[in-house]
């Protein structure tokens, strides 16, 4: 087999992982946008949904859970409901972006790492820092930890190649800046219902999972 073909069956494979995360987080969404509409199932299933997938940090504090293992599952099931559409749309924007651009580097096996990784740390951050009883969902804590890869790697590979330090700290230091202002506008815009604790914790579980895990091309 030519190495052209090896390089495209991986690059198959990195793309079929990312893909994959995608089509269950708009499956999930939009069959709950439908039964909001009464198209399918009952009204009541997004209520049903978050009440045994979303965060909610009483749980960690003697809340009763709905079945035994809740309090341990919602640390992933929450990144896969959405608060509607647009929530859902802009996480899906920027996972095909993040999965193309890590999944080719790493492979399909450690992007799964990586983005389980990210989605726990986004659960981890909420639950050491938030102190609201509102249900907490969405992807975008495993945007912000995919996010911090991406910045990690391409440092790493600029050192690698020659790049002055000085120069790589700059661009660091630009991209962080970027990332911050970003949710800082997001936080502003939207009234202050952003949970930016899930945003940091996904954020500082990238940057280990980068450090640890290093991208194989």
């Amino acid at each position: 087999m030519s190495v052209a073909r090896v390089s495209e069956g991986r690059r198959s494979s990195s793309h079929a992982v990312w893909i994959a995360i995608l089509l269950v987080l708009v499956g999930i969404e939009g069959t709950l946008v439908l039964a909001d509409r009464g198209l399918v199932g009952s009204v009541r299933w997004r209520a049903i949904a978050y009440q045994n997938g979303a965060f909610w940090v009483g749980l960690l504090f003697g809340w009763a859970p709905n079945y035994p293992s809740q309090p341990v599952a919602m640390f992933v099931t929450h990144a896969f409901l959405h608060s509607n559409l647009g929530h859902l749309l802009g996480n899906v924007a920027a996972l095909v972006w993040l999965g193309r651009t890590l999944g080719e580097r790493c492979g399909p096996g450690r992007f799964a790492v990586l983005y389980a990784i990210v989605v726990i740390g986004g659960g981890v951050g909420f639950a050491f820092l938030a102190r609201q009883t509102a249900p907490m969902v969405g992807a975008s804590g495993a945007v912000m930890g995919l996010v911090a890869v991406w910045i990690v790697w391409d440092a790493r590979e600029a050192l690698e190649i020659g790049v002055r330090r000085g120069i790589v700290a700059g661009e660091i230091a630009l991209r962080t800046a970027l990332i911050l202002a970003a949710n800082v506008a997001s936080f502003v815009a939207l009234d202050g219902v952003l949970a930016w604790e899930t945003h940091l914790g996904g954020f500082l579980a990238g940057l280990v999972a980068a450090l640890a895990i290093p991208a194989t091309r």
